[in-house]
C-alpha cells in the first residue's frame, strides 16, 4: 500500500465566491481548498530500484527505506567509536553515560582492519582492534542501532599514513592514480578491498543475518589533507575509483549488505559544486557532508552556513530518492578550548533542522586524545547536550524505530 503524505499549504490561494445580500451588495466567501496529497514514489515494494545494490539483503533494503523515511521528520544521533571508552572508563557509551541512552548509530573505521601490520594473530594489536571493532558492530546491531564505517586507508607506497603531508610531493601526485584500474598499485588496492569484503561478508548478528553497514570510502575528498584529496586527482579519476570500489565489492566479491555514502567536506557552495566528483546515482545511497569548520565556534552565521549547505544536499537527496546525512561533525573541547554555550541545542540543531532540511543522521567524531566531541556527565556542556537529544527531531537508540524490517 502506498504511503500518502499530506503537505502543509503555507500560502493558500483562495477562490472567492459571491452571494447576494438583502441590500443588493455581495459578500465574498473563501472556498475550502482540500490539502494536496503527495505520493512518495519510494515504496516497500519498489525500494530496491532506488538503491545501489538491487540484490541487497532484506535487512539492508529495510535500513535504506526506514532511514530515508525517518529523515522526513527526524534525525538519528551517532558517535564514532561510541563503545571504545576513550574519554572515560570503558563500559557504557559516553552518550549513554550522559543521557541514559546509547546513540542511534555507531561509527567505526576499517583503518586498523586493513593495516599492513594486521597479521591475523591473536597476539597482534591490530588484529585485536579488528576483533573489538567487529564485536562493537555486533553489539550495536543487537541494540537496533545503525553501523557506519569510514576508511582511513593508508597510502599505497609505505602504508604508514593517510595524511598527504606525511608523503613526498611526488607520491602525492601518484598515490591515488596508482590504485586506479591499470595503475601500479591497483592489485594492492584490490587486496585491501578483499579484506573489507571478508569482514563485511562474515559480520553476522545473533540470528545469523548479515549486518547492514553504511560505508563511506574516500571521505572529505574535496580537501587535500588526505592522499585522495582534490589536489591529487581529477574529478573523473576520483569517480573512477569510487565506481570501481562499489562494483568490485558488489559484483566481484558479492557483498550485499552495504549502503554507499558520498561524503565531501564543506567546501561546496552550490548544488553543482557538491556534485563535482559525484560518481552517479547508481553508486551512491547516502549523500553526506562532513562539516566541522562552519560550526567551529562561528555562532549563528556558522550555523546558517552549515544549514545552507545541508539544504543543497537535502534537496538533492529528495530529488534523487536518496538519504541525506551530516556524516561527521563536532566541536572539540579540551583543557584549552572551552565548550561553546548552546552549541548543541541551538547552533547545531538549527543547522540540521531549519529551512526544511531533511537528514537521516548526524555523526559526532570520537572522544579521546585529550579532548571530546560528546560531553560526559561532569563536563560543562552536558546539560546542553541533554537539551539537544530531547528536541522534537532528535533520535537516540531508545526512540529509534525498527530499522531492519520493511513496513507492510
Amino acid at each position: 500500500m502506498k504511503k500518502i503524505f499530506i503537505s502543509i499549504i503555507t500560502s493558500a490561494v483562495l477562490t472567492l465566491t459571491s452571494c447576494s445580500k438583502d441590500d443588493g451588495t455581495t459578500s465574498e466567501t473563501p472556498a475550502i481548498i482540500p490539502p494536496v496529497a503527495v505520493v512518495d514514489p519510494v515504496t516497500p515494494q519498489n525500494v530496491r530500484t532506488f538503491m545501489v545494490d538491487p540484490n541487497a539483503t532484506d535487512e539492508t533494503v529495510a535500513l535504506f527505506y526506514n532511514l530515508r523515511k525517518l529523515s522526513q521528520t527526524k534525525f538519528a544521533i551517532g558517535h564514532q567509536d561510541a563503545f571504545a571508552g576513550f574519554y572515560t572508563s570503558s563500559g557504557d557509551s559516553d552518550i549513554k553515560k550522559t543521557t541514559g541512552h546509547d546513540p542511534a548509530l555507531l561509527g567505526s573505521d576499517f583503518m586498523f582492519i586493513t593495516d599492513k601490520n594486521n597479521n591475523g594473530q591473536a597476539s597482534n594489536w591490530f588484529f585485536q582492534q579488528e576483533t573489538n571493532i567487529i564485536d562493537d558492530a555486533k553489539e550495536a546491531k543487537s541494540k537496533g542501532m545503525i553501523n557506519v564505517f569510514c576508511w582511513h586507508l593508508r597510502e599505497p607506497n609505505n602504508e604508514d599514513s593517510f595524511y598527504a603531508a606525511d608523503i613526498t610531493a611526488a607520491q602525492q601526485q601518484t598515490a591515488f592514480r596508482s590504485i586506479m584500474p591499470g595503475g601500479a598499485k591497483h592489485e594492492w588496492y584490490k587486496t585491501k578491498l578483499d579484506k573489507v569484503a571478508s569482514i563485511v561478508s562474515n559480520m553476522r548478528d545473533a540470528n545469523n543475518k548479515l549486518i547492514p553497514i553504511i560505508f563511506r570510502p574516500f571521505h572529505e575528498f574535496d580537501g587535500s589533507w588526505f592522499w585522495w584529496g582534490s589536489n591529487y586527482c581529477a574529478p573523473d579519476e576520483y569517480k573512477a575509483v569510487f565506481q570501481f570500489t562499489v562494483d568490485y565489492l558488489k559484483n566481484t566479491k558479492n557483498v550485499h549488505n552495504l549502503l554507499y555514502s558520498f561524503s565531501p567536506d564543506n567546501t561546496y557552495t552550490t548544488s553543482s559544486s557538491y556534485l563535482n566528483r559525484y560518481p552517479g546515482d547508481a553508486y551512491v545511497d547516502v549523500l553526506g557532508m562532513d562539516n566541522y569548520g562552519d560550526l567551529n565556534n562561528q555562532g549563528t552565521s556558522g550555523a546558517t552556513n552549515a544549514n545552507n549547505k545541508l539544504k543543497y544536499l537535502s534537496d538533492l537527496a529528495i530529488s534523487k530518492k536518496k538519504i541525506a546525512a551530516l556524516t561527521e561533525t563536532g566541536y572539540r573541547v579540551t583543557n584549552t578550548t572551552p565548550a561553546v554555550p548552546n552549541w548543541f541545542s541551538t547552533y547545531l540543531y538549527d543547522a540540521i533542522t531549519n529551512n526544511g532540511v531533511q537528514i537521516g543522521f548526524v555523526m559526532f567524531w570520537a572522544n579521546g586524545n585529550g579532548g571530546y566531541y560528546v560531553p560526559t556527565p561532569t563536563t560543562s556542556n552536558a546539560a546542553d547536550f541533554n537539551s539537544f537529544v530531547i528536541k522534537p527531531k532528535s533520535v537516540l537508540q531508545n526512540t529509534l524505530p525498527n530499522m531492519y524490517v520493511l513496513p507492510n
